[in-house]
């Protein structure tokens, strides 16, 4: 029996297409961006920024539509939660959660204000036209259905768990580059902010992805659960009133975390074969 792994077998084509076409439109929009008379570009901006956001999910569909085999794995594993344990569900939903609220009530003991628990409804960027909670929910569904439908497993068919997390953190990060120079988005605000807030953006990204890989495989390659994990984490890192700092602490949890996962996993992470 062929291992379906086998049939995830086109990576370059994959990861060359799905950071080529988002790096050149989202350029442009970063260009446009910064122009002071906009005029009638402003309605062709985020037109250009979320066909860059959908592109790999149109790439992977494509590798998915020209081999049966693949839409048929790809079927069984986005709503498949029979076998997924409620422990690690419960994690797909609090930990994100839980750690940004502990990390704010530590940054108060360093002299941070109480006010960063206020809920201001209001996301820290801007994205033109579409509303930002529309971005934050609309951006993890779409790329998991690529990142976690294709992307890793084209990876894991050749690495151990640990070496798939971090050569798809590096491209992540990567990936996200020209988002820092669009005008008032987020990743340029973190830019804005500080040298230590922009590294703190790119280890998170690290520590996400372990996590995140984590549960996939805990949860039987379950997209659903990913895109949960991700949508989530995207919501509650906004949801509140959080000072840059809090955000540095929360990665320092969420390392720890991953640590203890790391030793007390070994073998899922560093072995070669898939460990059901």
């Amino acid at each position: 029996m062929i291992n379906i792994l086998d049939k995830y077998n086109k990576p370059i084509f994959f990861y060359g297409l799905s950071l080529i076409i988002p790096w050149v439109l989202w350029f442009i929009v970063a260009y446009f961006s910064h122009l002071e008379n906009q005029g009638p570009i402003v309605f062709l901006i985020p037109s250009l920024g979320i066909l860059g956001l959908i592109s790999p999910v149109i790439v992977a569909g494509y590798l998915f539509h020209s081999d049966r085999e693949l839409m048929e794995d790809l079927k069984s594993r986005i709503f498949n939660l029979q076998k997924f344990n409620l422990f690690y569900f419960a994690i797909t939903f609090f930990l994100i959660p839980l750690s940004i609220v502990i990390a704010q009530l530590i940054s108060v003991l360093f002299g941070h204000s109480l006010s960063q628990f206020y809920i201001s409804g209001k996301p820290s960027f801007n994205s033109f036209i579409f509303s930002p909670w529309f971005i934050l929910i609309f951006a993890p569904i779409v790329e998991e259905l690529a990142w976690h439908s294709y992307g890793t497993d084209t990876l894991r068919r050749k690495f151990n768990l640990f070496n798939t997390s971090i050569i798809f953190a590096i491209y992540w990060v990567f990936w996200h580059f020209p988002l820092a120079f669009i005008k008032g988005y987020y990743h340029s605000n973190v830019v804005a902010e500080g040298l230590l807030y922009s590294f703190n953006f790119i280890a998170s990204i690290f520590v996400f992805v372990l996590l995140m890989n984590w549960l996939y495989y805990k949860a039987k390659r379950n997209i659903f659960v990913a895109t949960i994990f991700h949508l989530i984490a995207n919501v509650s890192n906004e949801i509140f009133a959080t000072h840059p700092d809090s955000k540095v602490i929360q990665t320092v949890l969420l390392l720890i975390i991953t640590i203890i996962l790391l030793v007390k996993d070994r073998e899922m992470f560093f072995n070669r074969a898939i460990i059901e």
